[in-house]
């Protein structure tokens, strides 16, 4: 029982529960993937692939 505290975290030394987000990676990626996902669809919506290349 005495050291059951220090198991659960309630002795002072916590940690973040989560990283640090960088939100300006997290941008990037989210345009370089849009411009994938236009890139794809304009292709196939070409080829026939795609009943419509729009969304």
């Amino acid at each position: 029982m005495e050291g059951a505290a220090g198991v659960f975290g309630s002795d002072g030394h916590s940690e973040p529960a989560e990283p640090a987000i960088d939100v300006k990676t997290l941008h990037a990626k989210i345009g370089e993937l849009t411009l994938v996902i236009d890139f794809l669809s304009g292709a196939l919506g070409k080829a026939g692939l795609l009943p419509s290349a729009k969304r």
